[in-house]
């Protein structure tokens, strides 16, 4: 990571959003700013817990090993968005990696006066309290789905969730570009597996593929492929 001579505006991201006007001058003293290159880490799987980054823009994918060679997508964040808060707790170590899709900007903040942030603002430690919630619902969800919906099902709830978390740009498409292997890593599935379904979509007329750009046709059609379990 490369270090920032320009901060961000401390308007955008969840922590300058929730904290207390008075409380943004000491964020801005203690907040680092990094710009991270595509396929570049943040933190590692089992690195020691340092401390909290917000992306002030660009798009990181959260992940975690998943056997010797594989690992699974278990979050993909964007601007505004925090990263490391799986961290936070009695253990030491990230239990996941964090690596950026594309260029992106983070402000980093260490763990202690990240601590001392939560103490002070309430209104933030009750948005992350919420946040937490959100994303446990979701990942039980995401379990549920791996263990019994088939795999036609699961790409197409990901592409769901893809259009209404990120929109679609001018030509339709689904605003988020990920590659065929991120999307397998997202879907619990393999490259080659993904590959024939997609594929398979496509001749359904559910979907069209041009390279990373996934635009779809027939939602209805894609839900009937989540109920097929």
């Amino acid at each position: 990571m490369k270090k920032n001579k320009q901060h961000c505006d401390l308007k955008s991201c969840v922590l300058c959003k929730h904290c207390l006007g008075d409380w943004l001058p000491a964020i801005d003293t203690n907040r680092k700013s990094f710009h991270v290159k595509k396929g570049e880490l943040l933190f590692k799987e089992g690195e020691e817990v340092t401390g909290m980054y917000f992306i002030h823009t660009g798009l990181v994918k959260v992940h975690k090993k998943w056997g010797s060679e594989k690992e699974l997508i278990l979050r993909i964040a964007r601007d505004g968005a925090i990263v490391g808060h799986r961290g936070l707790g009695t253990d030491t170590v990230y239990p996941v990696s964090a690596t950026a899709l594309q260029p992106t900007d983070v402000c980093f903040i260490d763990l202690n006066f990240f601590h001392t942030t939560l103490k002070v603002n309430h209104d933030f430690l009750y948005h992350l309290m919420m946040f937490f919630a959100a994303e446990l619902k979701e990942s039980e969800k995401r379990m549920r789905n791996l263990a019994h919906m088939t795999v036609k099902g699961r790409i197409a709830q990901a592409l769901l969730t893809f259009k209404e978390k990120f929109g679609t740009n001018s030509e339709g498409c689904i605003d988020l570009y990920l590659s065929k292997q991120d999307l397998a890593s997202y879907t619990g599935t393999t490259y080659e597996t993904l590959f024939r379904i997609m594929n398979e979509m496509t001749e359904e007329a559910a979907i069209s593929v041009d390279g990373k750009k996934i635009t779809i046709h027939n939602i209805d059609l894609l839900h009937r492929f989540i109920k097929d379990e």
